[in-house]
């Protein structure tokens, strides 16, 4: 198969040779096309070159400020063993995570994006069922031939492949993208488990994928922290980490979400795991407001938002959101407690995010002690070649003061 090759400008190479996955669109000085070929179009599969027409490897092309996002820094063919390659390589390290055939934790990250060499994708497995997210016009075209590799290296293990594209696609322009099952059906919502806890789990209607995999270290962390302690949950969706720290015994814990439908998947999630459980209460409300109006004194708070910015022009706004946010917190919680602060936004990095905490503690005249600085699990890998893909930052303070 012959495709358009995108020559780049002299001295544009080299992060692509250090493995960098992102060709920006200012690096490019021509585009070497079949006489008879048609335009390149977003998410046509292209390689790419140095002036010497040297192929350094293939990827999606984009209309964007990255323009190829790589799938592989060699010269290769896409067709069903490059993918099937790919997947077992990233079930390979799963495996070594002790994830794929584990009996405690059944739902797990297969694919993170780059950091699986597959840019522009995400797959989650729940139980017997893949769960694709294409983020690129690429993955969406070869979403039919991902279902198949999947089911490939899976084999019965694999009841059914569902695709959750729709509105990540929507938000870049793209329309006639359709959520749907790619191959089989199953069952939405489960209940799955993970350490050993339950929860359920519905991957149609829920937010991302249908759970946020990526706290699953940080939740167990938090029940070394809970015993005997008063907790509050923010943003807490589906109620994770209230959960964790009822299990690890904590004396009462409140869950807070500005959604009612969060809430209601909250309870039922602290129901499935303890029966007629008097220590939990949800307030369906908005976290800054709860926060704001509650006389409550906490022991313990997790301050788990949304992504604050998506963009690099929304971050002084993120900013200055994570320093309310967490001043706010710093006044409230006990000398002795402990609070467990994240961001989730990619344009603010890890210094950015400990510096406004750091703020925040200073404008609260608190004395505040580092215990851990926390990140993503080992199934959603960071490519050392691409540090960006550490999207997920956070902190365990001890408040001395």
């Amino acid at each position: 198969m012959n495709y358009p090759i995108i020559i780049l400008k002299p001295k544009r190479s080299e992060s692509l040779k250090r493995n960098h996955p992102w060709v920006f669109s200012g690096t490019i000085d021509k585009i070497l096309m079949d006489e008879d070929a048609l335009d390149l179009k977003e998410g046509d599969l292209v390689k790419v070159a140095d002036q010497k027409e040297k192929i350094l490897g293939i990827g999606h092309f984009a209309e964007g400020s990255i323009a190829v996002r790589m799938l592989s820094f060699k010269d290769a063919t896409v067709n069903d063993s490059f993918w099937e390659h790919k997947i077992t390589a990233a079930y390979r390290l799963r495996e070594a995570l002790q994830l794929s055939n584990s009996a405690t934790t059944t739902c797990y990250r297969l694919i993170h994006a780059e950091g699986d060499g597959l840019p522009g994708l995400i797959v989650d497995i729940y139980g017997g069922v893949a769960i694709v997210q294409a983020h690129s016009v690429g993955f969406a075209n070869a979403l039919p031939d991902l279902a198949k590799a999947l089911k490939t290296v899976f084999g019965k293990k694999l009841t059914a492949v569902y695709s959750k594209s729709e509105k990540a696609l929507h938000r870049q322009g793209e329309k006639g993208i359709e959520d749907g099952y790619l191959l089989g059906t199953a069952e939405s919502p489960q209940i799955l488990l993970e350490n050993n806890l339950k929860f359920e789990i519905d991957w149609v209607t829920g937010q991302k994928t249908g759970f946020f995999i990526d706290q699953r270290f940080n939740r167990e962390l938090l029940k070394n922290y809970s015993k005997n302690k008063k907790v509050l949950n923010t943003f807490c969706y589906s109620g994770g980490f209230s959960v964790y720290a009822l299990d690890a015994g904590a004396a009462e814990v409140h869950s807070v979400d500005s959604s009612q439908k969060a809430i209601e998947l909250t309870e039922r999630n602290v129901a499935i795991n303890f029966e007629n459980c008097d220590r939990h209460k949800s307030f369906a409300k908005d976290t800054l407001k709860y926060l704001n109006e509650t006389d409550e004194v906490y022991d313990t708070i997790i301050l788990d938002p949304p992504a604050y910015a998506k963009s690099k022009s929304a971050q002084h706004k993120a900013v200055q959101g994570y320093k309310r946010l967490n001043a706010k917190a710093f006044s409230m919680i006990k000398k002795g407690g402990i609070l467990f602060t994240f961001s989730c936004s990619q344009v603010v990095d890890r210094k950015l995010f400990e510096n406004t905490v750091m703020a925040a503690a200073i404008e609260a005249r608190r004395s505040v002690k580092v215990l851990h600085h926390l990140s993503q699990p080992a199934d959603h890998p960071v490519s050392i070649f691409h540090p960006e893909g550490e999207y997920l930052k956070g902190l365990v303070l001890y408040i001395e003061e």
